[in-house]
């Protein structure tokens, strides 16, 4: 999933299974073990940090095109 737009999917998904949406974009690296933790810990942070997931490059900065448009 290299692209950083969010989809219906993506958002329900991010809702209602968190650690799937971090694997769709990190596969299984330590993110989805961190959004793993967070959601075991509570439903809320993980949710956080599934959002996050989608909004973030692939190289886990955050995706600020309108800010900055030059490489990251």
């Amino acid at each position: 999933m290299e692209d950083s737009k969010m989809t219906c999917v993506d958002i329900l998904l991010a809702i209602i299974l968190p650690p799937l949406v971090a694997y769709r974009k990190f596969g299984c690296k330590v993110e989805f073990f961190i959004c793993i933790l967070l959601t075991l810990l509570g439903w809320i942070p993980g949710i956080l940090y599934a959002f996050w997931a989608l909004n973030s490059s692939p190289n886990g900065l955050p995706f600020l095109w309108w800010v900055y448009k030059g490489p990251i």
